[in-house]
């Protein structure tokens, strides 16, 4: 298999398991708030902080650099719109996920204690901002030049 394609590939099966994997996380924790159980929430809430923020953040990181890798392969040059546009708002994303670790991790330290419904909007807002923009990334990606 050629580079460019294997390199196409991993691209696009890292940027839909971030989106997946972000929509399968909120829906986890929203269905474990939803039923009651503090236990299994603080027991959620943890494996989502220390294993699968890290992963998705790795994901997340490693899609700019795959990206330039296959704008460079292709021979694009790195000011075309759709470039500028997706790196400006992947600069945006970079706070949005540091913000949703801060959320969840206030979440996470209220213990059992249940958590204010101002705190749950936040990191519903933030996870929901960051799938738009992630959203947005792809679109971009998808509307590039042949």
């Amino acid at each position: 298999m050629e580079h460019y394609l294997l390199l196409r590939i991993v691209h696009a099966v890292s940027a839909v398991l971030l989106i997946l994997g972000l929509i399968a996380h909120v829906l986890l924790l929203w269905k474990a708030w939803r039923g009651g159980d503090a236990a299994l929430l603080q027991r959620k809430l943890r494996r989502t902080r220390l294993i699968a923020l890290p992963l998705l953040a790795l994901l997340a990181l490693s899609l700019p650099v795959s990206g330039w890798w296959l704008a460079h392969l292709a021979g694009w040059p790195l000011g075309q719109l759709w470039l500028l546009a997706s790196s400006l708002l992947f600069v945006l994303l970079l706070p949005l996920g540091l913000l949703l670790a801060g959320r969840l991790r206030a979440w996470a330290t209220l213990g059992d204690t249940a958590a204010p419904a101002r705190l749950l909007r936040f990191a519903l807002a933030y996870a929901g901002l960051i799938l738009l923009v992630l959203l947005a990334i792809s679109g971009l990606m998808g509307a590039k030049p042949a």
